[in-house]
């Protein structure tokens, strides 16, 4: 392989899938290697949290002295993008005490050249970097450095300078010429360490990177753009303000109000949890949950990986267990509108343990070697020997993969003190093994830690070691066998009677156990027994627990029934958990006892839970009961023995890590019953519960209700309670009676809420009545039961009377009289009575109280001007019969005089089939003030009038339409108001039907003739307006001939119109405009339009001397002035000692013009133009200058001799062509510069084939800088291109690549 292609492979793979660890690789040859390494192994103490994203804090010490801070950043340095040639200034505020030293470096190079970079303090916390003169080898990534005795603080910023023309591709100084076979060779051996190989990157949907830009805070942006390649910032921020106004105007169909947005984190049980505050217009609007552009399910408990738990309007997303794949980008739907956008990060996730440690054993002074694979990389992950934290130093080796996964501690030169427990903790998770140091002579001392095998003959350690039991997992619990030296179980001798075997013989379960101890499970609180079998008595035993031994003062109690040992714990707690072991002589036993807590609820809320809750109906309810036990709990709530879903009748159920809550939003009486909730957990379950007790108006009473009609005593009613009391006794019934035809109830009385039965006497023979019974209790009267209407039977009643008539109205009053009715119940009379009501209402007001005899009436309570209606009742012996009919309706005022006679009525038009007629109105003295009018016709052969429209009319004008062509009419118009009509008024003679005749005639001033003057090329508009019955036919003539065809006339409605579309000299001249009507009687009008343009040129210049010194410009006037006013002439000249034009004479009414003080040497030239008052014309020149000859002595110039030099040079490059490596759809310059006499052609060529006739790139070259332009690489651009110049003395090459490589999106 040609060593180029190796290099442009290296390039590409370490670009593409290393650029992190090239990255390292390169930090760790610079001066901060110190920092990345002590990053890597993990010296030091965790890093510390400061304000400022972006800076990273450790703490080098265990404690800090008050008044002392470890160094911080109040504010870091700034990401720049300059143009080349300018100067970059990075500025740093630091603190700490004491003050701490400030270093900067950078990643490709050093800071060592003083002209270049200037490392300065001004103040007392400001540290300044300034970088002169930029260049392109400037762009690289600076670090700040913050050094005291108790810290260290760094934080980086990147500079990138924007290179112009073909240096934006030349090869820089620093960088290597040589290939890269031995970077390949070495990223080779990193890719083989690689463990698991990397996932392919999932490509992001842009869109979903927009909407978690929308829904993220400012202060996230650059953080999100630099992770997913977005450059333009301004552009962002417009796009983010437009795709806002957008998000909301769909998120208002179905979305109230949204607010407390809160964004991904890692809760300290390992849970992600994200969450918002929703007001839905419809609490039915379904909401989605996306990751990543997919829609995933959820739950509403704890039963599934991704959960809701909603309360009211919040709204909490839970994500259980935790993997790398949960990262994403997660978005929120409701309906099809996205209403909220977050991410969950890979690195924000709990490292998990996917291969744990194992147990170690080693012999004396060798090296022991503990590795442990993770889920995904964990920078702050801590070794711990005996749960105390480790160190890198020279006993004790940490490093980390390449790819961050994998963790390894050497423990070098192992000596019997190092035996014990080594964890790896991460945070959420840890894994944990034993270290076993054998010495020469110890080897057969050491307990056997083997365990028993399984039924295949295979060692248990595998078990144990799968399910981290054993020595592996022992907890420091306030003892641990760190008491003794590892290899050294003396300790245990008193546990041994006195002539026992000797503790270094114990071996393990061997078969001495008739029955083993086992490993159980106990409930907090109870009694837990461990029990082991001993195939004999005679071995004295001794239990232990995680280590330490067991005595009666550790609240256990020991029994022994002949070879069976048992360990009673009375009432088992948390603390008591871990491994037990029971040794006897040379043999031992063990097993983990496990305790299981369940649920509990406070007793105080229990006591609470007993009282009956109370609350009135539409009111909302939420129980919260707080609980406490081992993770995960369960809780189901039920109702009167039925199980409650969350989403019936708008239930709400949430729950917590620690309590459950029930939320009914509006309550009503169903609500009413027994509840519980049942807690649930692998340690058991516990129940809680309450009586909820809702409380309202109570139902109405059970009917039907009976009323009975007894005579003389009036009516009975009798009812039943009410089915539904409203949880509180009935205080009383509330009884009420409607009469037929009326609104209002009146209310009878109240009865208490023991009796059920009412009676009313005061009832009227004949009426209608309507009965109700309401229940009232202390919340209130509830709904009604009401009875069928009754009708009370009686002697016969009155007939109603006749309607009423009017007699009189004024405004003291109107007068009514009636006629008495006839028929049953009407011959004995006591009288009638009268009713009123405005015309319009449907409310009757008495007039009498007691009945009158006459049948006569005044009416005087009114409102004067307002319109009413009376009716009559007459009254028996038996009662009041059915009201009468309404009387016709009636103004109460005075009456009105009649109006007077309208006057001066004429015709103002007529046509075939139409009259118009216009009058004035009446003489206010001769009558009131008129309504309306009335016009009547009739035709000459009738004396019958007729109406010529319906109702009145309210102006004083009127067209009477649909007449008879030639047809004559009589019309006269009659005056209306409400006290009459008028004397009607007629037209003296008799009108024909026929269009009347107007002499045609102009509507404008004829006597004197208008002038238009106009520009020539404008276009010309003169509109005549004109009158005449019939349509008069109009002439146009043109200085007294007809118009030319080029002008254009109209004629519509009494209006015609001259239209010039582009005016010219020849249409200048005196218009007229004649009407002819049938009978051959004529009108004229005429205007003068005057057409006026800027002058011709101005003739032929010459040039004469009459007067040394002077020189006088003659000219031939212009053959055209333009008409446009009075013609006067501009003269301009210049000479040679000035180019351009100088004003010499102006406002010239005559054609020729002197100009004096000519010198002699100096040449003239002439221009004059001519003006009007429209504009001036084109210049006119002079063709020769005027000059007067100056008078010189002749010199000899002597011309030297010499020899051309020869500039022959065969072609070569001043700068050869650059490799590139550009993502898909940028575009690619490729530039050079060659050098060569006679010029070089250059000719390009991509792996050996020429580009001429390429129709998708192009080249230039330009003063021997030639390029070569693809617009929009792609990947098949890529390959080897060459640039050949060549001339006839030879040829030169220059060779580079290019890699295009996929983008991100």
């Amino acid at each position: 392989m040609d060593p180029f292609d190796i290099s442009s492979l290296a390039l590409s793979l370490l670009q593409e899938t290393a650029a992190g660890v090239k990255e390292e690789s390169t930090n760790s040859r610079q001066a901060g290697s110190l920092l990345s390494s002590q990053s890597i192994t993990g010296t030091g103490k965790p890093l510390k949290k400061t304000s400022i994203p972006g800076v990273t804090i450790k703490q080098l010490v265990d404690e800090i002295p008050e008044g002392c801070s470890t160094p911080d950043f109040e504010r870091k340095p700034i990401t720049m993008a300059l143009p080349e040639g300018k100067n970059a200034i990075f500025r740093a505020m630091v603190s700490g005490e004491p003050r701490p030293e400030v270093q900067w470096y950078r990643t490709k190079g050093d800071l060592s050249d003083p002209n270049k970079y200037k490392i300065s303090q001004t103040g007392g916390k400001e540290h300044v970097l300034q970088i002169n003169k930029l260049t392109g080898d400037d762009t690289d990534t600076y670090r700040c450095l913050a050094v005291n005795e108790y810290g260290e603080a760094m934080c980086s910023a990147s500079l990138t300078v924007i290179e112009v023309g073909f240096r934006k591709n030349r090869k820089r100084p620093n960088e290597p010429q040589e290939d890269h076979r031995k970077e390949i060779m070495d990223f080779r051996k990193i890719l083989r360490k690689r463990a698991p190989p990397p996932q392919p990157q999932k490509k992001m949907d842009p869109e979903q990177v927009w909407q978690l830009l929308v829904n993220s805070d400012r202060k996230d942006y650059e953080r999100i753009c630099m992770k997913y390649g977005i450059v333009d910032f301004r552009g962002m921020l417009r796009k983010i303000q437009q795709m806002k106004k957008e998000q909301e105007s769909k998120m208002s169909q179905y979305v109230s109000t949204i607010s407390n947005l809160r964004h991904v984190r890692i809760t300290k049980d390992g849970l992600a949890t994200f969450a918002l505050e929703l007001d839905l217009k419809d609490l039915e609007s379904k909401i989605y949950l996306y990751k990543d552009g997919e829609m995933i399910p959820y739950g509403f408990g704890n039963e599934t990986k991704h959960c809701l738990r909603r309360l009211g309007r919040h709204y909490h997303f839970y994500i259980q267990d935790l993997r790398p794949e949960d990262a994403g980008i997660y978005q929120i739907k409701v309906e099809d509108v996205e209403v909220f956008s977050t991410e969950l990060e890979a690195d924000a996730i709990p490292a998990r343990v996917v291969n744990p440690l194992t147990e170690t054993r080693c012999e004396v002074q060798e090296d022991a070697v503990f590795e442990c694979t993770l889920s995904n990389f964990c920078p702050h992950a801590i070794w711990q020997f005996q749960h105390r934290p480790l160190r890198p130093s020279d006993k004790y080796v940490m490093s980390v993969s390449p790819d961050g996964l994998t963790h390894q501690l050497v423990v070098r030169g192992a000596q019997p003190s190092d035996m014990g427990l080594y964890s790896l903790v991460t945070g959420l998770h840890s894994s944990s093994a034993w270290l076993v140091v054998e010495g020469e002579k110890d080897k057969d001392n050491l307990p056997s830690r083997e365990g028993k095998r399984d039924d295949d003959g295979n060692n248990g350690r595998n078990r144990l070691q799968a399910e981290e039991t054993q020595f592996s997992d022992i907890k420091d619990s306030g003892k641990l066998i760190k008491e003794a030296k590892p290899g050294d179980w003396s300790y245990l001798e008193g546990s041994v009677k006195d002539g026992g075997l000797p503790y270094d013989h114990i071996s393990g379960p061997s078969g001495h156990f008739s029955q083993e101890l086992a490993d159980m499970e106990a409930k907090k609180g109870e009694e837990a027994v461990l029990s082991c079998t001993l195939f004999n008595d005679l071995v004295p035993g001794a239990w232990f627990k995680d280590g330490v031994k067991l005595t009666a003062q550790d609240g256990v109690i020991f029994e022994q029934d002949g070879p069976n040992y048992r360990l009673r714990i009375p009432q088992v707690q948390e603390t008591q958990a871990g491994k037990y072991m029971f040794v006897a002589g040379d043999h031992m036993s063990e097993a983990t006892l496990t305790i299981r807590e369940p649920p509990t609820i406070a007793q105080d809320m229990l006591e609470k839970l007993k009282e009956p809750l109370v609350v009135k109906a539409g009111k909302t309810v939420a129980v919260k009961i707080p609980f406490s036990g081992e993770s995960p709990v369960q809780a189901s709530w039920r109702k009167d023995g039925a199980e409650v879903e969350g989403s019936h009748r708008g239930v709400q159920l949430d729950q917590g890590d620690n309590f459950t809550r029930l939320c009914l939003p509006s309550t009503s009486r169903k609500d009413s019953g027994q509840y519980s909730v049942k807690l649930r957990n692998a340690g058991g379950s516990v129940e809680a519960q309450l009586t909820l007790e809702v409380i309202d108006k109570p139902q109405h009473p059970q009917g039907p209700l009976k009323v009975q009609y007894c005579q003389g005593a009036g009516i009975n009613l009798n009812w039943h309670p009410p089915r539904d009391d409203g949880g509180r006794a009935v205080l009383t019934y509330v009884v009420e009676r409607q009469q037929t035809g009326r609104t209002t109830w009146l209310k009878l009385g109240e009865t208490p809420g023991n009796i059920t039965t009412f009676s009313d006497t005061k009832v009227e023979q004949g009426k209608k009545y309507t009965f109700r019974v309401r229940a009232v209790n202390t919340e209130g009267s509830g709904e009604a039961l009401v009875s069928e209407e009754l009708l009370l039977a009686s002697e016969a009643r009155p007939r109603p009377p006749p309607a009423p008539t009017i007699t009189s109205a004024t405004s003291q009053g109107i007068t009514l009289t009636w006629t008495a009715p006839q028929g049953p119940g009407s011959a004995h009379l006591l009288g009638y009575l009268i009713e009123k009501r405005k015309k319009g209402s449907n409310t009757w007001t008495a007039v009498n109280d007691q009945p009158v005899s006459v049948r006569k009436w005044m009416v005087t309570d009114m409102l004067q001007g307002c319109q009413y209606e009376f009716r009559v009742t007459a009254v028996g012996a038996s009662g009041p019969g059915e009201p009468g009919p309404p009387s016709d309706a009636v103004f109460a005022r005075d009456p009105m005089r009649p109006p007077g006679p309208v006057r001066d009525l004429q015709v103002t038009d007529t046509s075939h089939t139409s009259i118009t007629l216009n009058w004035a109105k009446p003489d206010p003295q001769d009558g009131d003030e008129v309504q309306g009018y009335m016009v009547e016709l009739r035709s000459s052969d009738s004396l019958q009038w007729s109406r010529c429209h319906m109702g009145t009319i309210g102006g004083t004008n009127y067209t009477v339409k649909g007449l008879r062509p030639q047809e004559t009419y009589f019309l006269r118009v009659i005056a209306v108001n409400e006290g009459g009509q008028s004397q009607p008024t007629t037209l003296d003679t008799c009108i024909q039907a026929k269009l009347a005749t107007v002499c045609p005639k102009f509507l404008m001033d004829t006597s004197t003739i208008d002038c238009v003057t106009v520009r020539s090329g404008d276009t010309v508009r003169v509109p005549v307006s004109f009158e005449g019955s019939p349509m008069p036919e109009v002439i146009w003539l043109k200085d007294g001939l007809p118009l030319s065809k080029k002008t254009v006339t109209t004629i519509k409605d009494g209006l015609t119109q001259l239209l010039i579309p582009v005016a010219s000299l020849s249409d200048g001249g005196l218009y007229t405009v004649k009407l002819r009507n049938l009978q051959g009687k004529e009108v004229t009008y005429s205007f003068l339009i005057r057409v006026s343009a800027s002058p011709a040129a101005p003739g032929p210049i010459r040039l004469e001397e009459n007067v040394p010194g002077t020189v006088t410009a003659v000219w031939e006037p212009p053959p055209d002035d333009g008409q446009g006013g009075s013609l006067y002439y501009t003269v301009l000249t210049r000479s040679s000692a000035y180019v351009t034009w100088r004003e010499a004479g102006d406002h010239i009414y005559t054609n020729r013009f002197t100009l004096a003080g000519i010198l002699p040497g100096h040449q003239y030239y002439f221009r004059v133009v001519a003006k009007n008052d429209l504009g001036a014309s084109e210049p006119s020149d002079t063709m020769e200058p005027w000059s007067v000859h100056r008078q010189r002595d002749k010199f000899t110039v002597k011309k030297p001799n010499f020899k051309e030099p020869n500039l022959n040079q065969k072609p070569y490059f001043l700068v050869n062509l650059r490799t590139h490596l550009l993502p898909q759809g940028c575009e690619c310059c490729m530039s050079c510069a060659v050098k060569g006499e006679p010029k070089p052609k250059v000719t390009w060529f991509k792996d050996d084939e020429s580009l001429e006739g390429n129709p998708n790139v192009y080249y230039t070259d330009v003063l021997g800088v030639c390029s070569l332009v693809i617009p929009n690489v792609t990947p098949k651009d890529s390959g080897k291109y060459k640039a050949v110049a060549e001339n006839r003395l030879g040829q030169a090459v220059s060779k580079a690549s290019l890699i295009v490589t996929e983008s991100c999106f």
